[in-house]
């Protein structure tokens, strides 16, 4: 059951998809109209989960499902996946690939790069101690309000200097 994403409790469990690029107008409203229809119908072993999502910085998507009443099973994670990937498939970008890094560069925009070639990108001096990257920790909406965290306070603080 689709639930306003500013209606869901903070203690929701979260999963953030992060797009290579910025999405356009007319792909954010396809994004909304898809997602909308699946959360009104996600459901674990028949029983409706309040669950929302929410398009942050024109870039990332955040699923958020309150499990308060019945947690996400493996089939009801597979079918929001499938869902992901049909947006990917539609749209042709990709979402569900964790083995990326997304940080915010010196001007602001958001970069997606390979986690396997982050480490170019500090010695570069693309990414600085003080850049903010997303946090792979974020599990909650309230995980939401610490979405940015500097490199250095990450795991990445192991390629700079002490």
């Amino acid at each position: 059951m689709f639930v306003p994403f500013s209606s869901m409790p903070e203690s929701s469990r979260v999963w953030l998809y992060q797009s290579e690029r910025k999405f356009r107008p007319d792909e954010v409203d396809f994004i909304v109209d898809k997602l909308t229809r699946f959360c009104e119908g996600w459901n674990v072993h028949g029983n409706p989960l309040p669950t929302s999502f929410d398009v942050l910085d024109g870039q990332l998507i955040v699923l958020a499902v309150d499990e308060t009443q019945a947690g996400a099973s493996g089939c009801s994670i597979d079918s929001s996946v499938r869902t992901l990937r049909e947006i990917e498939s539609q749209l042709q970008i990709d979402l569900t690939n964790s083995g990326k890094v997304s940080f915010k560069s010196s001007e602001g925009s958001i970069e997606v790069t390979p986690a396997l070639g982050i480490k170019s990108k500090v010695l570069a001096g693309e990414i600085q101690a003080e850049t903010p990257i997303i946090n792979p920790m974020i599990q909650t909406k309230a995980d939401l309000s610490t979405i940015w965290i500097s490199a250095g306070n990450s795991w990445l603080n192991k390629f700079f200097p002490n």
